[in-house]
């Protein structure tokens, strides 16, 4: 069979078509319509090709999957109860009638992708270039997000839903020592996805000419 690559023109309009397509979803179900070979090697292909500052490479991901991804929520809901609901800093109305609702959803998903940065690839740099010393911390949080955004539009063209948490700094002693990390991993964000089980909210749009200026364009 002869295979056609995409045009110019169709490949930006199907990475365009993705970008709309991709949104929040915390409804979702347990299943995926691609086996776990292919989501592994969806971040295998976010690690290698998004870039990074310096080629720095600080980025670090983790992929739970089944049983993995389930014990990850569980401890996220352990870390609340015997923490944060415990010692009133959580009230347990609110713990009962969300916190503990939304994080039993997130365990209903397919899988998660934890995303760190090894600050081990950032401080040599910032002594190598002490004029940049200052922007290596936040350089490095720009390529995180790109990795995020990246498995995130990844997800969307396999037919997969995702929302991104962020229960960083609660969740990072327990993360490390249930999956044996390193603990000078950086827990950054945890991106959870599955098929999609509900609809997105309504997005609202600011003005784009207060997000956007050109200058220098003929046409």
């Amino acid at each position: 069979m002869t295979v056609i690559e995409p045009t110019p023109s169709s490949a930006s309009a199907a990475l365009l078509s993705l970008a709309k397509a991709r949104r929040t979803i915390y409804q979702l179900s347990p299943t995926s319509p691609v086996p776990d070979s292919q989501l592994q090697e969806l971040v295998n292909n976010a690690a290698l090709h998004v870039p990074s500052s310096f080629n720095t490479q600080s980025t670090r991901l983790v992929l739970l999957l089944h049983d993995e991804h389930r014990k990850l929520w569980d401890v996220v809901i352990k870390v609340f109860e015997e923490g944060l609901v415990a010692d009133g800093t959580v009230p347990k109305e609110a713990w009962e009638g969300f916190t503990k609702p939304k994080l039993e959803g997130l365990r209903g998903g397919y899988g998660t992708v934890l995303f760190f940065e090894d600050p081990a690839h950032v401080a040599p740099m910032a002594e190598k270039f002490p004029m940049y010393k200052d922007l290596f911390a936040p350089w490095a949080q720009h390529t995180n997000a790109m990795h995020q955004y990246y498995i995130w539009l990844a997800l969307q063209s396999v037919g997969l839903a995702a929302n991104l948490q962020h229960y960083n700094p609660l969740i990072d002693e327990a993360v490390a020592k249930g999956w044996s990390l390193p603990s000078e991993w950086k827990l950054v964000a945890q991106m959870v996805f599955g098929t999609a089980a509900g609809e997105a909210k309504e997005k609202a749009f600011k003005p784009l000419e207060e997000r956007v200026r050109v200058f220098g364009a003929k046409e």
